[in-house]
């Protein structure tokens, strides 16, 4: 692929983000009566009033208004931006105890008050991303504010990382409503990949020691402790001293966005050594993906085990984070073949994925293409985030490749 080829391909990428993800998190996604946005709406955009506003939906949704000025500083998307910003410091903010409730209803009362960690990091990483887009400092200090709340009762000062869930006070540990209760495990390979993200973006918009040692903590750990070094897969579960637990099973889109995600971590902090160490895992990584979970259509699978599939789906996000971080090997090595994979996956998402009726992505795709109309286009689970961000990063990268 040449230089005109993939300026091409960008333009290609950047027009699916502004006229098709775009236009419907603008459009159906938002609650004209009540405000903020929607809490779901089904395959074909209806909305269920009864369902819950959940907090990773709604910071995802300020997040990606913040995120995309990057590329079109529109004041459409400062209003949005604010819109979400809104619920997110206004409704799901806890005055009393800090941090975020994880669901509030349509009318912002809270319908869940559980600390979810994972929910904790995408407030912290939104708030940041606003800042970097708009440059408030108030909203700053309300990110460093729930990083603060965070650090002091969900880090393990003795093993490292951070619990999952607690109740509303911080008094005591919770159940975790993401995952990680499902073998007994008290840390999550989700969270801490979501968690370090966040400290990241924290970290661009406020360099501080403490912070730093925070995301190069976390850094060190999906080095020795999450990632397999065996397999190059991501672990899922752990216990309070990272022994893992479950089945030997694995994610591919975890895997995939963990590549490019650890890389990023590493250059916001400018350790030039860490970061050159965790470009050769992010190959390492991306080979491992490439050769188990890409299909004949360029669709990468969910789950595997072993070396193999074993959850042939596809599901909307495991196909943005493949086309990223196949990308992102791409520029580390130059080897074709994961340029040529992040081009077959953007050709199954426009094939396949896209919603080209109702808009948005579907949630799910069969290993035979079908698309599985019982999900929902817009749930506390299905933001705009993953397609958004991968286009984002797509048209970026595509852009400041040399020829």
């Amino acid at each position: 692929m040449n230089e005109k080829e993939r300026i091409q391909w960008a333009e290609e990428v950047e027009r699916h983000l502004f006229r098709h993800i775009l236009p419907f998190w603008s459009g159906p996604a938002v609650d004209r009566d009540q405000g903020g946005f929607h809490g779901w709406l089904s395959d074909t955009g209806q909305p269920d009033p009864a369902r819950p506003r959940g907090l990773v939906l709604n910071t995802r949704i300020l997040w990606t208004f913040a995120a995309v000025t990057d590329l079109r500083p529109e004041a459409e998307f400062h209003t949005l931006a604010d819109r979400a910003l809104e619920w997110v410091r206004g409704r799901f903010w806890d005055a009393e105890h800090g941090g975020g409730f994880w669901h509030v209803d349509r009318a912002g009362q809270v319908r869940n008050d559980t600390k979810q960690v994972y929910g904790q990091a995408f407030g912290v990483y939104s708030l940041a991303q606003y800042h970097l887009a708009f440059g408030d400092p108030a909203v700053l200090e309300r990110a460093r504010q729930w990083y603060r709340t965070v650090e002091a009762h969900a880090h393990d000062e003795e093993h490292g990382g951070y619990r999952e869930a607690f109740v509303r006070d911080w008094s005591r540990p919770a159940p975790s409503l993401v995952g990680g209760t499902e073998v007994g495990a008290v840390k999550s390979m989700n969270t801490h990949l979501h968690v370090l993200e966040a400290w990241a973006t924290l970290y661009r918009a406020r360099p501080d020691d403490g912070l730093g040692r925070r995301v190069r903590e976390l850094l060190t750990l999906f080095l020795d402790k999450i990632l397999d070094g065996q397999t190059h897969h991501l672990r899922p579960y752990f216990s309070a001293d990272w022994r893992p637990l479950g089945e030997n099973t694995y994610t591919y889109g975890h895997d995939i966005e963990a590549a490019w995600l650890l890389c990023e971590a590493a250059d916001a902090l400018g350790d030039a050594d860490l970061k050159q160490r965790l470009e050769r895992v992010a190959v390492r990584i991306a080979e491992a993906v490439l050769k188990e979970a890409v299909g004949s259509d360029g669709g990468v699978a969910y789950e595997g085990r072993d070396g193999r599939v074993i959850g042939p789906h596809r599901d909307w996000w495991v196909q943005a984070e493949a086309l990223v971080g196949f990308l992102h090997a791409w520029e580390l090595s130059r080897r074709e073949e994961f340029l040529k994979a992040a081009r077959a996956v953007w050709d199954f998402i426009l094939t396949r994925v896209a919603d080209r009726v109702h808009g948005d992505w579907f949630w799910r795709v069969s290993e035979r293409g079908e698309p599985d109309r019982s999900l929902p286009k817009l749930s506390e689970w299905k933001g705009p985030y993953h397609s958004a961000r991968a286009c984002m990063e797509t048209v970026r990268r595509l852009r400041k490749l040399p020829g």
